[in-house]
């Protein structure tokens, strides 16, 4: 498996190659180009090494410089949308998560096929209100930010109603583990747990369990979406990192059909959620 900062760094390093284009078009070494800037000669090496990505203003006298202000726009464009491939959870949730639950109902609307592999939670898509406020408090403590969990937890909870909606599949895989994590209240986790029983009864959800001590032809992963094999979003401790590119993309699917070749379906998968629900009880 590549990565998952692959795609991210990749798209960095298209802008940075554009930008020393630009300035061997110009016939000028970085430390003239330095100057025109006015920062120092280091600035320049960072950026075009795409060890640091240049701001709009960094684009923009860059191309000033070079005397290509023409470029500058479709630069820009690119360094942001190079940028938005790699967003750190605090940074996205500097004002609170809720923000964050809707925005993507978009995507989650136009997504017809959802598969899911979670080494950690429940997804978040068959997590119920009370599960959902717990993970999202926690996580807002150990980030730093806003507790607006109450509001994210709702926000998620009616994004969710797509999983009930004619015209969705979704594909989920979990650890045996995630079914015995206790992030909450013994009453919230019988909850959580007898929900994902209901759940995968419905005929556009399949779940499957890999059990612990299960034969794999690979090893646990970061829990990651692919959204219509067009997407995959890989959630780390800090950041949502969203792949494109169609050879990433293609490794986390071959990755899912591994880790789907020793879940368990049906009945067993049953019998390992009422196993934990009775751990509890």
């Amino acid at each position: 498996m590549p990565s998952p900062f692959s795609s991210a760094q990749a798209a960095r390093e298209r802008v940075a190659a554009r930008l020393k284009e630009l300035r061997l078009d110009a016939e000028l070494n970085g430390r003239a180009l330095a100057a025109l800037c006015g920062w120092n000669p280091a600035k320049s090496s960072r950026i075009e090494n795409a060890r640091t990505p240049p701001s709009d203003a960094d684009i923009r006298a860059w191309c000033r410089a070079c005397g290509a202000d023409d470029q500058a726009p479709d630069i820009i464009a690119a360094s942001r949308s190079a940028e938005q491939m790699y967003v750190q959870f605090r940074r996205m949730h500097r004002r609170g998560m809720r923000a964050a639950q809707e925005e993507i109902v978009p995507l989650f609307e136009q997504t017809r096929t959802f598969r899911a592999y979670c080494s950690n939670v429940v997804p978040g898509f068959f997590q119920t209100r009370e599960y959902a406020t717990a993970i999202l408090r926690m996580f807002a403590g150990f980030q730093g930010t806003p507790d607006d969990s109450e509001a994210a937890a709702d926000a998620r909870v009616t994004r969710n109603l797509v999983v009930h909606r004619a015209g969705h599949r979704f594909a989920v895989l979990v650890e045996e583990h995630v079914l015995r994590h206790r992030f909450a209240d013994d009453a919230v986790m019988i909850e959580q747990l007898a929900y994902l029983l209901a759940v995968m009864s419905l005929p556009n959800v399949s779940l499957g369990v890999v059990p612990l001590g299960a034969r794999r032809g690979i090893w646990g992963l970061e829990a990651f979406y692919i959204f219509d094999d067009k997407r995959v979003n890989v959630e780390t401790l800090t950041a949502a990192v969203n792949v494109v590119a169609v050879g990433e993309i293609a490794d986390y699917r071959r990755a899912f059909e591994e880790l789907s070749k020793a879940a368990v379906y049906g009945t067993r998968a049953r019998a390992l959620i009422s196993a934990a629900i009775a751990a509890i009880e």
